[in-house]
């Protein structure tokens, strides 16, 4: 851990426990790569990607074993399952487009309490790129968000309402960050789970809007 909560590595872990037997799971650009890193014992997910793989396992890989032909839609090797197959991205879109996903993990800019996602693009850059969370935002059944608690300067990127263009209106279901876990709901954000040493109230100042705490409010299980 580091002092303000999980490191990246358990942000993804934390989001692993959210895997279940059988579920078909696409993993987003950034901490949410590494989700396939830590497949709950006795679990099997069928990883897809949008560059068209369907069945491919842990992105960590001993040097000798990489093969730069086998790679997932961020560019990192990554191994295959029994059964793994590869097919066209239009294919891979049409799985997304047709609600085949059980879950997505996305990385965020911004996260609003009604869940709303704006993750492409910086309008100070003046640049972004969209690749394809729009479609997994709005195709997948169930949406996860991984992402630092705030910015490097210390902005909320949990926000009442997205300043940056968004991916998708009301997509995300839960959030995981650094230091909690927050459930998006019809009533609020409700917050679940806690990073160890972090407090309600922490949380509470780096998040813009009120965090409902939840009755069964718990530390994080890792």
């Amino acid at each position: 851990m580091t002092s303000m909560g999980l490191s990246r590595e358990l942000i993804a872990l934390r989001v692993a426990r959210e895997l279940r037997d059988g579920m078909v799971v696409n993993l987003g650009i950034g901490i949410p790569t590494l989700v396939s890193d830590f497949i709950p014992a006795g679990v099997t997910v069928i990883f897809q990607a949008e560059n068209g793989i369907l069945g491919y396992g842990a992105t960590t890989a001993d040097e000798n074993e990489i093969d730069w032909d086998l790679i997932n839609a961020g560019g990192q090797p990554v191994t295959l399952l029994a059964g793994a197959s590869f097919f066209h991205s239009a294919d891979s879109f049409c799985m997304i487009r047709g609600s085949h996903i059980d879950l997505t993990a996305l990385g965020a800019l911004q996260v609003s309490e009604k869940g709303d996602l704006a993750n492409w693009m910086v309008p100070a850059r003046r640049m972004g790129s969209i690749g394809g969370a729009m479609d997994l935002a709005v195709g997948a059944k169930r949406v996860i968000v991984a992402m630092e608690h705030i910015t490097k300067t210390g902005e909320p990127r949990i926000v009442k309402t997205c300043s940056y263009p968004l991916t998708a209106v009301g997509a995300v279901d839960l959030i995981v960050t650094n230091l909690a876990a927050i459930q998006v709901t019809p009533a609020g954000l409700v917050l679940k789970e806690l990073a160890y040493g972090v407090s309600p109230e922490y949380v509470q100042s780096l998040t813009e809007p009120v965090l409902i705490p939840a009755p069964d409010l718990r530390e994080m299980d890792l």
